[in-house]
């Protein structure tokens, strides 16, 4: 028997879970959300200083690699993807950036019409529930918990203390008028646990009767009648299903998913679709195009205090941690770590922020492997408007078969100049006398690392990605041969689908990637209902009065 529904959502990610939420709010309209992942209930999940197991672990994780880089000694990148209930949300860094407040005027420049800052700072506040409280930027009664960690650790403020004797000014709220500068990281933590889009959004929602949700389900095509979505095929346990919708079909799976999805139901460019036999039913080049990510280094130091996170790095001290976090959700397995940051601009003549900072009081790679043995610290370094541009192709016309990553990274001239910027700028950041009793050794990129031949030699070889991966199906114009969907998020050229995801990000942002993910779900939430939008925000931004001609 045919399953029908009014709407359709492919994948329990960032944005499908948001979506979930609003379109099953008035507990009429009927919605299934098909999620090819299971549950997000392991405790690794929940842990915030557990981040990097599941972000590891293949039951949570699609495992997605590039095909080998040609500029970055022809390695291929990890790009960790999230599979289950909160999709990346469950397993990244938990890091709360919502970006430059210039980035969405970009968008609105660049075809993105009604998606400039004071179109989405609205809808931004909507999706928080910050610990401090609401203001002009900031929600205080949404559904997404937002905290700052306790700073306990003295590199913290070590970390912000050295920026400002550089030179460079402190903010009091990175996610509000002022991004620029020094300060300290929101995490998406609730009550000592993460507070993925599952557990803010879906959780909650699932208690409806008109929200189905299906786990272990691949979706495989989109089912059309002419140029009009009608529902999803999809495979569960083995046996093939068809669900209908009679409003929508919506996109959430992702910047690799969805363009992957969109090319294999027969929208995409036309030379790719031929090459694997696939039926054209609308020819958009921009399908799997425009592919973007940040990329970072980490620029580690031993630490010659004991104060690092070093000593908890072994099993029974883990353990500790573990057994307290299990019993009364504090201590250090309820942060992530990331508690203090800094946004910079990397040049005179750069308008906003170019280069972010992550740091943390331990010398390791994301991955949780490769640790430095001894105390250290580290920033992790990285730019944030790379001028390369990748792609998401076909490997064949079956679902199953993961599709070509080429990010193409750093292939643009540009890229390697903020690169060479960014070491030069953060070794003078921990050259500042607030790290004298702590500094020791420089471990990475190597005090002997000072010619750009050495710099770019190490980037080379060490880069990795932020896993921010965004761009392949851009919002833009209809006339704009490369736009995906319009300012509304449906797709141009067909009428039931939309895509609602970071694959429409025209540009990418300025910070991690989940809260403006969450903030496109909210915004698209009011586009397929048909509500009137929020009504624009006059809240004012910084932009440093001297950019044109300082970089600091």
């Amino acid at each position: 028997m045919a399953e029908r529904y009014d709407f359709i959502i492919v994948g329990a990610g960032s944005a499908g879970c948001v979506l979930a939420d609003r379109l099953s709010a008035d507990g009429e309209n009927r919605v299934l959300v098909l999620e090819y992942g299971g549950s997000d209930r392991s405790v690794f999940i929940q842990m915030p200083s557990a981040l990097s197991i599941p972000m590891n672990t293949r039951k949570y994780n699609w495992r997605y690699e590039s095909e080998p880089e040609p500029h970055l000694n022809g390695r291929r990148m990890h790009a960790p993807r999230g599979k289950g209930l909160g999709g990346s949300s469950s397993i990244n860094g938990l890091v709360y950036v919502r970006g430059n407040p210039l980035d969405f005027e970009l968008w609105q420049d660049q075809g993105a019409q009604g998606w400039g800052y004071a179109n989405v700072l609205p809808y931004f506040k909507r999706a928080e529930r910050r610990d401090e409280g609401g203001d002009s930027y900031r929600g205080g009664d949404g559904p997404l918990d937002t905290r700052y960690g306790p700073m306990r650790n003295p590199l913290y403020q070590a970390w912000i203390d050295a920026a400002a004797q550089a030179g460079y000014p402190i903010t009091s709220d990175i996610n509000g008028e002022q991004q620029e500068g020094f300060g300290r990281m929101d995490m998406t933590v609730r009550d000592g646990a993460r507070c993925s889009a599952a557990k803010a959004y879906l959780r909650p929602a699932m208690k409806r009767a008109n929200l189905t949700v299906a786990t272990h389900a691949m979706a495989e095509q989109i089912v059309m009648e002419g140029r009009k979505a009608v529902g999803i095929r999809y495979q569960r346990a083995g046996q093939t299903h068809v669900a209908y919708a009679s409003r929508e079909v919506i996109l959430s799976g992702g910047p690799i998913n969805s363009p992957q999805l969109l090319m294999l139901s027969g929208i995409g460019p036309s030379a790719e679709l031929r090459r694997h036999g696939i039926e054209i039913v609308a020819d958009r080049p921009g399908v799997g195009a425009n592919l973007q990510d940040h990329l970072e280094f980490y620029f580690q130091i031993a630490c010659k205090k004991p104060v690092s996170l070093y000593p908890y790095m072994n099993w029974f001290a883990k353990g500790l941690i573990g057994a307290q976090w299990l019993l009364t959700r504090k201590g250090l397995g309820a942060t992530n770590h990331f508690e203090s940051c800094g946004f910079i601009r990397s040049r005179a003549g750069i308008k906003y922020p170019d280069i972010q900072y992550h740091f943390f009081p331990l010398a390791v790679r994301y991955d949780g492997k490769s640790m430095v043995e001894g105390h250290g610290f580290q920033a992790h370094v990285s730019p944030m408007r790379s001028k390369s541009r990748g792609s998401i192709t076909l490997r064949s016309g079956d679902a199953k078969d993961k599709p070509i990553i080429r990010f193409n990274y750093m292939s643009h001239p540009d890229d390697w100049a903020e690169m060479r910027a960014g070491v030069r700028l953060t070794r003078e950041i921990f050259a500042q006398p607030a790290f004298d009793p702590f500094r020791g050794e420089e471990i990475a990129p190597g005090a002997d690392v000072v010619s750009d031949d050495d710099i770019d030699a190490f980037i080379r070889e060490k880069i990795e990605s932020g896993y921010h991966p965004c761009g392949t199906c851009k919002i833009g114009d209809a006339a704009d041969p490369m736009a995906v969907v319009d300012n509304e998020l449906r797709v141009i050229g067909v009428d039931g689908l939309r895509v609602v995801d970071s694959s429409v990000m025209p540009s990418i942002t300025t910070g991690n990637l989940n809260a403006p993910t969450i903030m496109i779900g909210e915004k698209g939430a009011d586009h397929i209902l048909g509500k009137p939008l929020l009504a624009p925000s006059n809240a004012p931004y910084y932009v440093a009065d001297n950019w044109e001609t300082a970089q600091r």
